[in-house]
């Protein structure tokens, strides 16, 4: 870099207006703006020269008054590190734009920019840019999404490339690949009154494992695969003559072609199943099997999804969770962010509970009641990493009477200690609150559920509803999920009603303010256990769950997950797609940062947490983190207004 001092503005002046006029109207998004605003815009511009090697941005030092619009030239976007080491991190030209992130966070300039030839920018006020970005959607989500793929990308190659090293040698294809691209042949069909014999036939001559099933109208209606013809014809000796359709599986679950294939891995093991027909435009164009999928992994989920399905003893299920981080790394490594990571992580471990579940229901009999396994907090949000607790409960049917009472309670007794006990072998640490299905307070019949619930919300305490939050993020991960369903119909439209609930639990996501200083510096722990560490959880993530959660509970919101709770609040027209976009990539960083702690620390024979050292972060994930930090700071901001909290 040339060691030119900041370039001083003296040559700004205004811009010609039928100049700016021309550039705009050719220039995303601005080329979409309604004619009098665009006009209005131009109007406030002024241009300036910048000429070779000038250094229009300095790091943490240049006040950040205009955006910055390239006319004509280009410019180098780096990081300096506190040993002067460069890190160049864009190039940009004609059209392109830089100050967006500094004015949006109000914060100075957050890297280095220099002009690499003869450039020439318009420059838009602060003020007037933040009006357009608040008044105009469109302009709004050009920007942010202009940011994540420029900086919080970046960030996340950053992680994997600083933090996790590369053990496989050959690229992976999950999050690249569309399911499309794999798919070998095309697909074979057989009717539905076709005999298993003919069915069996046409496999052996085709060398495939299954058969797509078709009605006299051409409709699909089915799939018949070898495993098919073993476990339901030939196991219970049907006669060879028997109609495909007495033995096909039922309805045919699909996938687009143009999904990845991640997303069909997820769908087979959710579903546990093993193909998928493929669809482009309507038309079915072939199967998808788990084989076409293993074939591009060398440690696939795949293989240790089949083996928590093996395991016949509790014994052999409970080495298989401590494979999971072995898995999630080849996530890291292929590029996954972290929403994917936790789905997988979230999926295997409710794989792992359901073999339990399954095992000791053969050992203890039917149950006396249908009941479900709730799992709750991040479980029950899906968004799960390696440091988790247990947070879970047994909610079954109300007995007719109380003799029947005795039997599910002794019964549901026995299944909740013993599950907790093997979730404990398997590695899953007991919840320090003592919430699980072994304490007998967490396995209630669904009245007595709905009477707790009614509890927290109606007759609300200020200690009860921070131990109680973790409650109203609960899924059913086991048995008869029409027990959940019903329970939740229940909360929904009566947490809506509750505004001296809901405004407590506002009140309570204030408590936690996001660690940073008046000058925008991390605040860490001053000593103890964790001196100059920070705590990702509970001073970051924590925010995003408790703001998603209150404005679900206050919006009639069923979803449990924090980002598809974002996205539903912006449907209802309750938070601006702005927040809403800056927050789910604000959790999402801190969510991968999060992992990637986690992995490292388990590599090294440790046990995971939430704490890191903001200095042994890059100056990018340092200004990714900064970054994050602030919108949960907008967050609580939103709540202050919105539940008339000013004085907090």
């Amino acid at each position: 870099m040339n060691n030119f001092p900041p370039h001083s503005p003296s040559s700004r002046q205004p811009a010609p207006l039928d100049a700016v006029l021309d550039f705009l109207r050719e220039t995303m998004p601005f080329k979409d703006l309604e004619p009098g605003k665009l006009r209005e815009m131009a109007s406030q511009c002024l241009i300036d020269f910048f000429p070779a090697g000038s250094l229009i941005f300095q790091q943490d030092v240049t006040e950040v008054a205009y955006l910055f619009l390239i006319q004509k030239g280009g410019v180098k976007i780096f990081l300096r590190n506190e040993a002067g080491e460069i890190t160049l991190e864009d190039l940009r030209g004609s059209g392109e734009h830089f100050g967006t992130l500094a004015i949006i966070q109000g914060t100075r300039a957050n890297v280095n920019v220099e002009t690499v030839e003869d450039t020439f920018c318009f420059l838009f006020p602060k003020k007037a840019f933040l009006q357009l970005i608040h008044t105009e959607p469109t302009v709004a989500q050009h920007y942010l999404r202009t940011m994540s793929d420029k900086m919080i990308r970046t960030a996340y190659a950053e992680l994997r490339q600083h933090k996790v090293a590369t053990r496989t040698e050959s690229a992976l294809y999950l999050f690249s690949v569309p399911v499309g691209d794999i798919v070998k042949g095309e697909a074979h069909w057989i009717a539905v009154a076709d005999s298993v014999m003919e069915a069996a036939a046409r496999m052996t001559k085709h060398h495939i494992g299954s058969l797509l099933v078709r009605d006299a109208a051409g409709q699909v209606v089915g799939i018949v695969t070898d495993k098919d013809l073993r476990t339901k014809v030939v196991a219970r000796g049907l006669a060879f003559a028997t109609p495909v359709g007495e033995v096909m599986s039922a309805p045919v679950q699909t996938i687009v072609a143009s999904a990845v294939c991640f997303d069909a891995l997820l769908q087979m093991m959710t579903s546990s199943i093993h193909h998928l027909a493929v669809e482009r435009q309507g038309e079915i164009i072939g199967v998808l099997t788990t084989h076409d999928i293993m074939v591009l992994q060398g440690t696939s989920p795949l293989y240790l999804f089949r083996e928590i399905l093996a395991q016949r003893r509790l014994e052999g299920v409970y080495p298989l969770a401590a494979k999971i981080p072995q898995v999630v790394r080849t996530l890291v490594e292929e590029g996954a962010k972290a929403f994917n990571i936790a789905r997988m992580i979230t999926v295997l471990n409710d794989h792992i509970l359901s073999r339990i579940l399954e095992l000791l229901l053969e050992e203890l009999g039917p149950p006396p009641q249908p009941f479900c396994w709730l799992v709750m907090g991040s479980e029950g949000r899906r968004e799960q990493t390696f440091k988790t607790d247990q947070d879970n409960a047994i909610l079954y049917r109300d007995p007719a009477d109380s003799e029947a009472a005795a039997v599910a309670a002794g019964y549901f007794k026995t299944l909740g200690e013993r599950a907790i006990a093997s979730l404990q072998a398997c590695g899953f640490a007991p919840c320090p609150g003592d919430v699980m299905a072994s304490n007998p307070r967490w396995r209630m019949p669904l009245r007595a559920w709905q009477r707790s619930f009614e509890d927290w919300l109606v007759r609300p305490d200020v200690q009860e509803i921070r131990n109680a939050t973790i409650f109203f993020d609960f899924r059913a991960a086991y048995g008869d999920n029409t027990l959940a369903v019903e329970l939740r119909d229940y909360l929904v439209p009566l947490a809506r009603e509750q505004a001296v609930f809901l405004r407590l639990l506002a009140k309570d996501c204030l408590e936690t303010p996001p660690p940073l200083s008046f000058f925008h510096n991390f605040i860490v722990e001053k000593d103890g256990e964790h001196k100059n560490l920070l705590d990702l959880k509970k001073r970051g993530l924590v925010t995003f769950v408790d703001f998603a959660r209150v404005m679900a509970l206050k919006n009639g919101i069923r979803e449990c997950n924090t980002m598809d709770r974002f996205q539903l609040l912006v449907a209802n027209r309750q938070i601006s797609a702005t927040l809403a976009a800056e927050a789910a990539a604000s959790y999402e960083f801190l969510m991968h940062l999060r992992v990637i702690h986690q992995m490292q620390l388990i590599e090294q024979g440790e046990e995971p947490n939430n704490h890191i050292n903001p200095g042994d972060l890059t100056d990018l994930e340092k200004m990714t983190l900064k970054g994050a930090f602030g919108v949960a700071r907008s967050l609580q901001a939103h709540l202050r207004r919105e539940f008339r909290l000013e004085q907090v």
